[in-house]
């Protein structure tokens, strides 16, 4: 409004000390002031005690204002956002401030309120107010300033928090107002409000526990997770020494599915409510996705979905049968076959060619660009698709290995669908041809000749040859006995040169293994090596679900899509490798003959001891593949070992903590506790190699002239 000389008069119920233009609206919808003085530069200083108006510009920070500490940015949108709202509640206390004559300069020293100062400003800097917006306040220049505005924030109580969700929960039932329109008119955030309208879900009994102190906030925030008061009541009623919020959460939400579970990764928290299920949030921690409730139904929809996609995949590829398992189901001893390299069609060489010649292109084009253009990132996309769709094409299975072999769906341990191909039933096998005298090879017990024919009973069959005269005569060179017998000498003849001959040594064992690893033909070698690969699924529940499962398997899938189709050509395939595929072969075969598993019954100490060494030689580290949890080792063995391990792992309090704890709430706990440490159970640890129990390679290597064995001692 325009600056005026006139003075207006009436019965003060405030009076404005002005320094500047007063809007008399503004002032009037404070509600307080009836007189309004102006034309003045400075008022004259208001009477202790008195409420004055001030203009906001005119206000400066007490300099004995107890706190130091700026106000958080949080706390002074709240503020602003509340005065917005409601207007100032409660009076600025402050004082004038004098110059070092002790004259008046005009200003005023704020004692209290300094936050809801701060917050006009910020609604000045909003262009919410004008800077002279008149501000109500007490005038006291008896109280020191120093005293007054530590006791403001020193005998100040909050709210109690369970009254704070009383008053929110009438606001939202009486007024219909949202958590964000309470937020601001109570300058809070709305996570506040919805954190206290989410105490509605605890027991009135709990909540009134909580009022007479018998539980902090953070626990009764952790019966929160769940509305199931009979459920709330029965933890609280268990509940031992340990009150932690974490275990209250842990014990309430038991029964349920953390969406970190592969289980719920698979299907979605969308498709998990559509289909009528519920998930559980924490709004007082960081719960990762929350819990669904209902185990039964999200078991239900992964199979669901599982056998949808096992469905799908034998109709596209033909496969004789699937079945879908949430959990692998060990193949029951089942023999697999894999692809086989496959020469691209002229048509699919030619796209792959042309796809390969565009991404080159597109990669060299934008080579040094900060960001790819929208299309040119959709093309990437649609380019790397179609080569590695074409890629796939390289290997293929055989038509009759497709139609005797089945395909098995399951959940990884990732929350994907793995599908695994090429498992054939023992009575889907194809009866193999076995050899049998004159010619003639017996399949499935019938006997057949060099055309094909079947040999009935009663035919004559040849007899074995002896060794006489008449053997030359009767069309055979050489009997069987005199077969044996050079045989015999060439295999003392190919003993001995295979010992003198490492490198040609190393590809007759690693074709010995790789024909029993990868084919059925287990005669299809001269060596008599035999590899056996214990199954380790019926040692360790869900073991052929883990990571590391995984990457055997495919490193083994990787070899065998590389194999020949024949095991006659075997031979050939090994020593056309490198050396270095061929050690990796020869590794990986090898691998597989592994069996450090200790059975109750069994008494092979050499063999542990063995496979400590081979541990220690290969710096076994199985942090990288296992974890101690409550189900893989913590709940299956005693408190007493799980104390130790806790002790180890982290600290002498830290088990003392846990000592008075039941089993299973002390296995769930140390399982947090151990979390990250890399802690194991001293049966998987790797003893390191002491350097004089075995030093570099080069250093034990024989010298020249293979004089590589010490001499007897004299």
């Amino acid at each position: 409004m325009a600056r005026t000389s006139k003075k207006t008069k009436a019965v003060p119920v405030a009076t404005v000390v002005e320094a500047a233009d007063v809007d008399v609206r503004s002032v009037g919808e404070a509600g307080t002031v009836a007189a309004v003085e102006t034309g003045a530069e400075t008022a004259s200083v208001a009477a202790s005690g008195e409420t004055v108006f001030i203009p906001l510009n005119k206000l400066k920070k007490h300099p004995k204002n107890a706190r130091k500490t700026p106000h958080s940015e949080a706390s002074i949108e709240g503020k602003a956002a509340s005065i917005a709202a409601k207007g100032i509640l409660q009076n600025l206390v402050v004082e004038p401030e004098r110059d070092a004559e002790g004259q008046p300069t005009g200003f005023y020293l704020v004692a209290v309120g300094e936050g809801r100062r701060l917050a006009q400003l910020l609604r000045v800097k909003r262009k919410e107010i004008r800077k002279t917006e008149p501000i109500r306040c007490l005038i006291d220049t008896v109280n020191d300033a120093a005293e007054i505005s530590l006791d403001e924030n020193v005998t100040r109580e909050n709210l109690h928090p369970a009254d704070e969700y009383e008053r929110f929960r009438e606001l939202a039932e009486n007024r219909g107002w949202g958590a964000e329109e309470i937020a601001a008119r109570f300058g809070v955030t709305a996570h506040v409000v919805k954190q206290r309208l989410r105490l509605g879900a605890v027991s009135s009994k709990l909540m009134q526990v909580y009022r007479d102190g018998g539980l902090t906030l953070d626990q009764l925030m952790a019966f929160a997770i769940t509305e199931d008061h009979a459920r709330q009541e029965q933890v609280f009623a268990n509940l031992s020494f340990n009150r932690d919020p974490a275990q209250i959460r842990r014990d309430l939400t038991k029964a349920n599915v953390p969406a970190t579970d592969r289980r719920a990764i698979f299907i979605g928290a969308e498709a998990y409510i559509e289909a009528g299920g519920n998930i559980i949030r924490d709004l007082f921690t960081e719960d990762r996705g929350g819990f669904y409730e209902d185990a039964a139904l999200l078991d239900r929809l992964v199979m669901e979905k599982l056998e949808g996609i096992a469905f799908r995949v034998r109709g596209d590829e033909g496969w004789k049968w699937w079945e879908a398992h949430i959990d692998f189901p060990h193949a029951h001893g089942m023999r697999r076959v894999y692809p086989h390299p496959v020469e691209l069609s002229a048509e699919d060489a030619a796209d792959y060619a042309a796809a390969q010649e565009e991404y080159d292109r597109l990669s060299s084009e934008y080579e040094g660009a900060d960001e790819l253009p929208d299309d040119v990132d959709q093309r990437f996309g649609e380019l790397e698709a179609e080569i590695e769709h074409i890629d796939a094409k390289r290997h293929a299975y055989d038509l009759d290995d497709i139609t005797r072999s089945g395909v098995f769906v399951v959940l990884d341990h990732d929350g994907g669908a793995r599908i695994e191909r090429g498992f054939v039933r023992p009575e889907d096998e194809k009866p193999e041809a076995e050899e049998a005298s004159d010619g003639e090879t017996v399949i499935d017990g019938v006997r057949v000749n060099a055309d094909g024919e079947v040999v009935e009973d009663g035919d004559d069959v040849a007899e074995p040859d002896a060794e006489d005269e008449d053997t030359e005569e009767d069309g055979k060179p050489l009997s069987d006995i005199l077969v044996r017998d050079l045989t015999a000498h060439r295999t003392l003849g190919l003993r001995l040169a295979l010992g003198e001959q490492p490198d040609m040594a190393l590809i007759a064992v690693t074709h010995a293994l790789a024909a029993q690893t990868f084919y059925r033909g287990v005669d299809a070698h001269c060596l008599e090596i035999r590899p056996i690969s214990a199954s380790l699924g019926g040692h360790a529940d869900g073991i052929e679900d883990t990571a590391a499962a995984k990457a055997l398997a495919d490193r083994h899938a990787g070899w065998a899509t590389d194999m020949p189709r024949d095991v006659a050509h075997l031979w050939g395939f090994i020593a056309g490798l490198d050396h270095a595929s061929v050690m990796a072969l020869f590794a990986h075969c090898a691998s597989q003959t592994v069996n450090a598993v200790k059975l109750p019954w069994e008494r092979k100490p050499r063999v542990l001891e063995t496979a400590d060494k081979l541990a220690s030689a290969l710096t076994l580290d199985m942090t990288a593949h296992w974890t101690p949890t409550v189900r893989t080792y913590l709940g299956r063995v005693t408190k007493a070992l799980i104390l130790d391990a806790v002790r180890e792992a982290v600290s002498d309090e830290a088990a003392d903590r846990l000592a008075s704890m039941k089993k299973q709430p002390m296995a769930e706990a140390a399982e947090q506790l151990l979390a990250g440490t890399g802690w194991l159970p001293p049966l998987m640890r790797t003893t390191p190699v002491a350097e004089t129990e075995s030093g570099p390679v080069e250093d034990i290597a024989a010298p020249e002239g293979g004089e590589g064995f010490p001499e007897a001692a004299e």
